[in-house]
This record gives C-alpha cells, sequence and structure tokens, in this order.
C-alpha cells in the first residue's frame, strides 16, 4: 500500500469524483477524512463502507466556503487521525445562467465555493504542511477553466482562479517538499453534469475523440499518482483528463 497511515481529506467526499477519490486513498492504505456540506447519509455510509474493510475513516460536514469551519474541521481531523499529508479540494459548484441574467448572488457562490472553499481547506492545512516538510495538495479543477461554454462565466472563472492559485501556491511551498497539482475533468458521469448529458450527450460524445463520457474512477487515478510517491517530482501542474475533449478534434 503507497499510503499507509497517511491522513487524506477529501472536501465533496460522499458522491462521485470526491467519493471515487476517497475510495482509492483507503485502498492505498491512507486513513480518510470524507467532508460533505449535506450529504451526511451518503458521507457515512461512505466511511462505514471504508472501516467494514479494514480503513479508517469519519465523515465530517462543513460548508468549504466557511473559512473559520474549514479549520475546525481540520483541527477535528488532527485530533481523531493525525496531521494532514494529503488535501484533496474536490468540493465545487455550479449556476449556470447567461452572464445578462447572471445574479450577484449566483457569482458570489460559485466562486466563494470553488475558488473560496480551496483557499480555505489549503490554508488550513498549509503550515503544518511546511513545518513538517512534506505534504500533497491536489485542486480538482475543469476543463471549462480554458475552453468556456455560454453560461458559465462564474464557473469558468473559478476554476481558470483555481488553475493559477494551483500554480503560485507550488511555487511558495515546494522548497519544504510540498507539491501542488490540479486534476481538470472533462464531461464525468457525475451528478453534476447530469443534466448537460441527459440533454445533449450524444452531441457531446461526438467532441470527445474517446467516445465516451468519463467516470469518477477515471479521476481518481491521476488524483492517486499525484497524492503518492512517484509523483514527487511533479508540482504546479494542471492534468487534463478529458478523452482528448480539448483536442478540438471534432467528427460527424
Amino acid at each position: 500500500m503507497r499510503l499507509k497511515d497517511k491522513v487524506a481529506l477529501v472536501t465533496g467526499g460522499s458522491r462521485g469524483i470526491g467519493k471515487a477519490v476517497a475510495q482509492g486513498l483507503a485502498g492505498e492504505g491512507a486513513k480518510v477524512a470524507i467532508i460533505y456540506k449535506g450529504s451526511k447519509e451518503a458521507a457515512e455510509a461512505l466511511a462505514g463502507e471504508i472501516i467494514s474493510q479494514g480503513g479508517q475513516a469519519l465523515a465530517l460536514q462543513a460548508d468549504v466556503a466557511d473559512y473559520n469551519r474549514a479549520k475546525a474541521v481540520v483541527e477535528e481531523v488532527e485530533k481523531a487521525l493525525g496531521p494532514v499529508d494529503i488535501l484533496v479540494n474536490n468540493a465545487g459548484m455550479i449556476h449556470d445562467d447567461l452572464f445578462v441574467r447572471l445574479e450577484p448572488e449566483q457569482w458570489n457562490q460559485v466562486l466563494q465555493t470553488n475558488l473560496g472553499g480551496t483557499f480555505n481547506f489549503c490554508h488550513a492545512v498549509a503550515f503544518s504542511m511546511l513545518r513538517r516538510r512534506a505534504g500533497r495538495i491536489i485542486n480538482v479543477s475543469s476543463v471549462a477553466a480554458d475552453y468556456v461554454n455560454p453560461g458559465q462565466t462564474n464557473y469558468s472563472a473559478s476554476k481558470g482562479a483555481v488553475n493559477s492559485f494551483t500554480r503560485s501556491l507550488a511555487v511558495e511551498l515546494a522548497s519544504r517538499g510540498v507539491t501542488v497539482n490540479a486534476v481538470a475533468p472533462g464531461f464525468i458521469e457525475t451528478d453534476m453534469s447530469a443534466a448537460v448529458r441527459n440533454k445533449a450527450g450524444d452531441l457531446i460524445k461526438k467532441f470527445i475523440p474517446m467516445r465516451r463520457f468519463g467516470q469518477p474512477e477515471d479521476i481518481a487515478k491521476v488524483v492517486l499518482f499525484l497524492a503518492g510517491p512517484d509523483s514527487s517530482y511533479i508540482t504546479g501542474q494542471v492534468i487534463t483528463i478529458d478523452g482528448g475533449l480539448s483536442l478540438g478534434a471534432a467528427s460527424g
């Protein structure tokens, strides 16, 4: 097990990509803290599943946009499992609408969750990682940061900022052995993308050279690599995982 006894914290960890990441980390021996906002039953069921398989896990509630709660959650994890070695900032939200109809509240909610939540949890773990001269931070971004769609000014802005934040933070933490990277998924079969996939799934697949949507496990495998020892000389990178979507090779 490559991550035996490491402590991992996964925000948005109860469903979709976060769930697959939490399962993968536990499978490699990590002790996993599953952070959820509203999916209490799903988070506790996942923690129970990991424990039943001989692992260590706990589920904690938090709105990642709340700085004080993020700090408190990290303190709870440290008391229960130990200092955080691996942080996966996966929690995110969308609120799509054309810009002229977008309300300030919708803009702020998406930015505060997707970007603010990433800042909050990074800020809560960074000093400890620096002091221990070790740590892995993986931020979940999106291809929407660079390949934009109408109605996603807030979402694209938040993910573009996450990419820049990832690179900047990587420079600051690199000399102390802490790596900071991001993964940028394309269309993945999750609850968040369900509405778009159900509405235009066949059309979207024409723009994906691999002709299929990704699975949460496709993302989790790359996150596990970035969380493990084999990625120790990789930092400040945004790794795109989209089946070739961003290559722009549309065909009929």
